[in-house]
């Protein structure tokens, strides 16, 4: 079989022991379950097409053994059923790939134009399908608390979900597409490193070829992106309407904004041992860059506590950020709880290691050092060069490892300064504000004030006294000045002039 000849002489030891792992899998899967009982969920994606071929060499392995001949199993002979979602978003390029792969191999395809669950439920009640290969990976958003075999999700068609390429990385499919030498989809040699619709699918500008002429830009292929972490780059997540001094803006007028949730942990702070400083400075911080924050939230150095707790926020908000628990200690979960949100496990990575070891010289090895343990698959690091070891950055959850406000100031700056490379931390208007102090009581001022709140709901518009006999301050906060001005001007006319003063 020509996929296993290709691998077996192949001198990529990684690639190999990936290829053999994945055809345990498959052969374990065929031993389980008939012919019959299997699907492939093919789409025409790299992945897909990795998992394509190593269903054909699993097969024919898997044969060989049963016959103990190899020569009594042809190659082109392939019986398992594939499943083929069709969509009108799709691109026409997968459309056609998809078609033409189906007619080289023989594929025995099953075109559904219903959604991936009512087209499940059809099928899988017309057929005696019982287990489906699917081409996920950890870091893909359907891989969350996934492994090689899992069974559907509750509420789903009841079937057995097989994972053969769950650990492979975004390097080891392009090792095995080109090693292999199969054809797949011309859209990754145009620069498209993740494919999903035609509606929210870009070519990845990391790939970009810089043109002086002002030409049509160009791309270098897929496979040539120097960090498989940031193949997602190319999916649209947010349209930007400008550009301004390289930094990336949001329309100044859009009535959108994103928001971002605060984590700290730490069980210091719960205690009360320890003040914690940096979540003020920090909601100021994002408040400066036209970001909402909408939790501040504290909790305990453990690492269920973390990962339930960003497991929440990481689906509500654009933004996470936590800081506190980064370190050697057995205290220091925060890493760790950032991965079990995401159901992902950690792992070595050489690069941050080798930060590390810049940074504590001997007392980093490999095999000890649990601070080069990351999450897998997922994990971004954000270098700066004033920062000594770049900041961890998970999905939209950036790691902080400040311990002070000194500390927070420079990895903010250091953040911003890369915000251009940044596709998350977008730079909005930024958020202005106008207080108001009187000494009428809250009684007086309630009706107006919620009147006031009720015309204008695109505002923050709250009020609080500093001590309790002290003046209640009203402060107004938005993105346009002369609607707050405005504001604050309907409820000043309820009341006798010299009601109210402006603060700073």
């Amino acid at each position: 079989m020509e996929i296993d000849k290709a691998i077996r002489e192949c001198e990529d030891s990684r690639l190999k022991t990936k290829y053999t792992n994945a055809i345990y899998v498959i052969q374990r899967a065929l031993t389980l379950y008939s012919i019959q009982e299997v699907a492939l969920s093919f789409n025409g994606g790299k992945d897909s097409t990795v998992l394509l071929h190593l269903l054909r060499a699993g097969y024919f392995l898997h044969r060989a053994e049963e016959s103990c001949s190899q020569d009594v199993v042809g190659e082109n002979t392939f019986p398992i059923r594939t499943i083929y979602f069709e969509s009108a978003s799709a691109f026409p390029e997968i459309n056609s790939f998809t078609y033409e792969t189906a007619a080289t191999y023989n594929l025995q395809m099953d075109i559904i134009r219903l959604d991936f669950k009512s087209g499940l439920e059809a099928l899988l009640k017309a057929n005696p399908i019982r287990a489906i290969f699917l081409g996920v990976r950890i870091g893909d958003p359907t891989a969350v608390g996934q492994e090689q075999f899992s069974p559907s999700s509750p509420g789903w068609p009841a079937f057995m979900r097989v994972n053969p390429i769950l650990d492979w990385s975004y390097r080891d499919v392009w090792a095995f597409l080109l090693v292999c030498e199969v054809r797949y989809c011309s859209l990754y040699d145009q620069g498209y490193t993740s494919i999903g619709s035609i509606h929210d699918t870009v070519p990845n500008a990391l790939l970009c070829i810089s043109n002086s002429n002002n030409s049509e830009e160009k791309f270098k292929p897929a496979y040539l992106l120097p960090d498989g972490r940031l193949e997602r780059a190319g999916r649209a997540k947010k349209q930007l309407s400008s550009i301004s001094n390289g930094l990336k803006f949001k329309d100044l007028n859009s009535d959108s904004v994103l928001t971002a949730s605060v984590i700290a942990v730490g069980d210091e702070i719960l205690f009360g041992t320890v003040e914690d400083k940096l979540w003020s400075l920090l909601c100021r911080k994002l408040h400066s860059i036209g970001w909402a924050v909408s939790l501040l939230a504290v909790t305990r150095n453990d690492i269920d506590s973390v990962a339930e707790e960003v497991e929440r926020r990481k689906s509500t908000d654009d933004m996470v950020f936590i800081y506190g628990g980064v370190g050697p200690l057995h205290s220091d979960v925060t890493v760790a709880g950032v991965a079990k949100a995401f159901g992902v496990r950690m792992a070595p990575d050489e690069e941050f290691e080798e930060h590390l070891r810049h940074l504590i010289d001997e007392k980093c090895t490999g095999d000890k050092n649990e601070m080069a343990q990351l999450p897998e698959g997922i994990t971004e690091l954000l270098h700066h060069e004033q920062l000594p070891v770049p900041l961890i950055k998970c999905g939209n959850v950036i790691v902080l490892t400040a311990t002070n406000v000194a500390e927070l100031d420079l990895q903010w700056d250091c953040l911003i300064e890369s915000a251009k490379s940044n596709a998350d931390l977008v730079l909005m208007a930024p958020f202005v504000s106008k207080c108001l102090a009187t000494t009428l009581s809250d009684v007086e001022i309630a009706q107006p004030l919620s009147k006031v709140c009720l015309q204008y709901p695109d505002m923050n518009i709250g009020g609080y006294r500093g001590s309790r006999k002290g003046p209640l301050i009203i402060r107004f906060e938005g993105k346009d000045l002369t609607r707050i001005e405005t504001a604050s001007q309907s409820l000043c006319q309820n009341f006798l002039s010299g009601a109210f003063s402006q603060i700073e």
